[in-house]
């Protein structure tokens, strides 16, 4: 069946939005719902998608309420009761989730797959660029904004401003024709969604325990890992973080082992950091050593997600002068350890870390480049089940700071919980520590003026960083 009208709800979505767009840029119509108006959706709009922001059948565009005209796509983030997926449901719509649709669209193609409870995007963004830089190709899914492609999705070896709109659609949603041979995507673990595509190689950078909301024990989320493994195909590749213990019963596959600085099959040696937080070092390979490379993004954390794509590259094949090229030439990835002010005077950092070992590799790597600096991080906790999960953890690990500044929970899909609040944090945290209403936060940075400062979470604190910059920049 041709289906013209693609309908995403949860449109706003970060690797959703990746998908509408590819549906613009293939010339289908693209319409959707969000709760929120971001950044992201204003660019869908000025692509070319329809928008709306409230849970009403009747802001639907009329072209998309015929169910042979129109697939929907969905988030799990959007709840069963929606009225408007409730609408598609009981017309006859075909109705597929993200994942079921990213699956799809990797049928036929060389899939480099990244997974990994932390590290996936940044690693998954390095292997897109190096694949673009080493092949001047290749496709790409990505669950963060690129900085050197300029969004999250890439066609051909072309980030988003590069491409323009196919002058027409094709005629079913998988083979289609812009992705290319090589793709590269972010293997999402949450709902189980990487269990929809088969890799030819897959790099897994750890599986700790999160979204327990989603699986109950951490023992289900490394049978989730361990399945997702169980799907790389026959003859391909499995690159493994080093330390990171999961069932492999895939016998047909090679399997690799990664680490920042202990030695395997691929990790870095004579590491060297210069003043501006980028590092140098060797890259180690199973047949060969990378003298010198230098990557172009500071943090140890990431020089240790460089080694792993590399690797990824390496399975595939690679030029040894243009990898050390693309390395120094990667960009990063908004929200990823990500400067806004990098100066002697003053530094300000934003990082969408919101799991207790995510903010324990990037305080470290913030300490290792900038020693001595009187560090204040300011932290939104993400879901009230992940915070009481892990409330003594992520008390541990904001204690490397010198100054905590706790804004209220950021619920997302959630329903608060009782007694599940950003104050229970505060006996357990030994730094100076407060909660900080989200409407007072600026006045307060602007009264005790920190000269080194992080920003911390994965709900809507980035709408700070512009103002936080701006205000800090001034000083």
């Amino acid at each position: 069946m041709e289906y013209k009208n693609v309908y995403f709800l949860g449109i706003g979505g970060i690797g959703m939005s990746a998908l509408a767009r590819y549906f613009l840029h293939e010339g289908r119509r693209v319409a959707g719902y969000d709760r929120t108006r971001s950044h992201l959706t204003g660019e869908l709009e000025a692509e070319g998608a329809a928008v709306h922001y409230e849970d009403d059948v009747r802001l639907i565009p009329e072209e998309f309420l015929d169910p042979e005209r129109t697939m929907v796509v969905y988030t799990p983030a959007v709840p069963q009761d929606h009225s408007e997926y409730r609408y598609f449901a009981e017309h006859g719509f075909r109705i597929e989730k993200r994942s079921q649709m990213l699956g799809h669209l990797a049928e036929g193609k060389y899939v480099m797959a990244v997974a990994g409870t932390h590290g996936k995007t940044t690693t998954s963004t390095l292997v897109a660029w190096l694949n673009r830089v080493l092949t001047d190709g290749g496709s790409a899914f990505l669950g963060g904004i690129s900085k050197n492609f300029g969004g999250n999705l890439v066609l051909d070896g072309k980030g988003v401003q590069e491409i323009r709109p196919a002058a027409g659609g094709v005629s079913d949603v998988s083979g289609s024709r812009p992705l290319g041979g090589r793709l590269a995507v972010e293997a999402d673990e949450f709902d189980r969604s990487f269990l929809r595509l088969y890799p030819d190689v897959a790099v897994v950078t750890s599986a700790d325990a999160d979204h327990l909301d989603i699986y109950g024990t951490h023992e289900a989320v490394r049978e989730a890992f361990a399945q997702f493994i169980s799907q790389i195909k026959p003859g391909g590749a499995l690159i493994l973080k080093k330390g990171v213990e999961l069932a492999i019963r895939n016998r047909e596959i090679t399997v690799y082992r990664y680490s920042y600085d202990s030695p395997c099959d691929f990790y870095a040696r004579n590491i060297r950091v210069g003043s501006d937080g980028r590092y140098t070092f060797d890259l180690v390979c199973p047949d060969r050593v990378l003298a010198d490379c230098t990557l172009g993004v500071p943090g140890w954390v990431n020089v240790e997600n460089a080694v792993a794509a590399a690797a990824l590259l390496w399975v595939a094949g690679f030029d040894e002068a243009k990898l050390k090229g693309a390395l120094a030439s990667f960009g990063g990835v908004k929200r990823r350890f990500d400067f806004y002010i990098n100066t002697p005077q003053r530094i300000y950092m934003d990082d969408y870390a919101h799991h207790p070992n995510e903010l324990k590799a990037a305080i470290t790597s913030f300490r290792e480049m900038f020693p001595g600096r009187r560090l204040t991080v300011v932290f939104q906790p993400h879901l009230y089940t992940r915070t009481r999960d892990f409330c003594r953890e992520f008390a541990e690990v904001l204690s490397l700071s010198d100054e905590v500044l706790l804004l209220p929970i950021y619920p997302a899909r959630e329903e608060p919980i009782e007694g599940v609040c950003s104050e229970m944090l505060l006996p357990l945290i030994t730094a100076p520590a407060r909660v900080v209403p989200k409407n007072e936060l600026l006045a307060l940075l602007g009264a005790e003026n920190p000269d080194t400062i992080i920003t911390f979470g994965a709900g809507d604190i980035d709408r700070f960083c512009e103002p936080i910059a701006e205000l800090l920049g001034k000083r």
